[in-house]
């Protein structure tokens, strides 16, 4: 599917909060003529041109190179976030199960492989300006998640020399949320039990305001239509994704009706510290440091070769992503299944 022809995508990570998107986009695709969904588990959900495998990246029991035979592009987005406290269980998924999705790529002769970076590959950046793809992808080393990125950029790197005949393009988009991940979301960062419903502007008189704590998100829906765009057109490396404006401390001190407090990095890490040594935050101020670290990302490529544009600025996802994080907004999938906690 190298330039907008119809073609079979398998997309891994099916179920997650990008993989949803991706699947629902990509279904509805006239060009599209299949989609295979890999995922840990088989969900309740019947796209229309969508088939499931039950597939385990971190077991390494399923040959994967026939479960790609005949594709004619394939979307890696399976990742693992948790647990925290347990890294090479994370490197397991994240790292080996990429490397056999990649050998497989290449085993199957698939001639596109577009894969889910993360603007957690980048080294320490800054924040008055915004960077473009070129900036290094060292990850900050002290976070799992962006060493995990960052050592999959190297494995591309090499993916892509010994390779030449598959086209693989690398996306890097900043925070995604929807109104559908939101469940998944607070029980990944904020805890299984952590109520949904503090995200109220009544409930929340100020705003912790931390130095370096400025960062971009983006609709999941807009990611899934850059990786759409991706299949489509005849590109090959890094692209950017986020939406305007920044997420700092004054825009969500605006959106709550709350007053920003001035807050030490030393003294909000901290107390993350603790709670994550303690298991009450999943979250950890190891990831806490990297996202303080992290720089903006100029999109410029994506909008100029994709013809890519968000539908949603970084504030309507937000309050999308709030409205759902009250009500235990979720999805028919283990991983984003609702709940709402009190």
């Amino acid at each position: 599917m190298s330039s907008a022809t119809g073609g079979r995508v398998v997309v891994t990570g099916a179920t997650g909060n990008v993989g949803t998107s991706v699947v629902r986009l990509l279904s509805e695709d006239p060009d599209v003529v299949s989609v295979h969904g890999l995922a840990r588990r088989i969900p309740d959900l019947s796209p229309p041109k969508t088939e499931w495998s039950a597939v385990d990246l971190a077991s390494g029991r399923t040959d994967l190179a026939p479960v790609l035979a005949g594709a004619d592009a394939v979307v890696h987005l399976a990742w693992a976030f948790r647990p925290t406290h347990d890294p090479a269980t994370t490197w397991r998924t994240n790292v080996l199960g990429s490397m056999r999705v990649f050998e497989a790529v290449a085993a199957a002769r698939v001639p596109v492989l577009v894969h889910a970076s993360s603007v957690g590959a980048y080294s320490p950046g800054p924040k008055e300006r915004a960077v473009d793809e070129s900036w290094p992808t060292h990850g900050w080393p002290d976070a799992a998640y962006c060493r995990e990125k960052a050592y999959l950029e190297r494995a591309l790197d090499t993916f892509e020399r010994d390779h030449p005949q598959t086209r693989v393009v690398r996306m890097r988009p900043a925070f995604l949320f929807k109104r559908e991940s939101a469940s998944e979301q607070r029980r990944i960062f904020g805890g299984t039990f952590l109520p949904g419903q503090i995200a109220r502007p009544d409930l929340l008189p100020f705003l912790p305001d931390i130095p370096g704590l400025r960062v971009q998100a983006l609709h999941t829906d807009d990611a899934a239509q850059a990786y759409r765009l991706a299949l489509r057109t005849d590109v090959r490396g890094a692209f950017n994704l986020a939406a305007e404006p920044a997420v700092d401390a004054e825009l969500l001190g605006e959106m709550f009706g709350a007053r920003s407090l001035r807050l030490p990095r030393t003294a909000a890490r901290s107390a993350i510290a603790a709670a994550w040594r303690l298991r009450l935050l999943p979250a950890s101020p190891h990831l806490f440091d990297a996202v303080l670290r992290l720089p903006l990302m100029d999109c410029s490529r994506a909008r100029a070769e994709l013809g890519w544009q968000p539908r949603h600025t970084a504030v309507e996802v937000l309050e999308e992503f709030l409205l759902g994080l009250r009500t235990g907004a979720g999805e028919a999938t283990k991983p984003l299944r609702g709940r709402r906690i009190g």
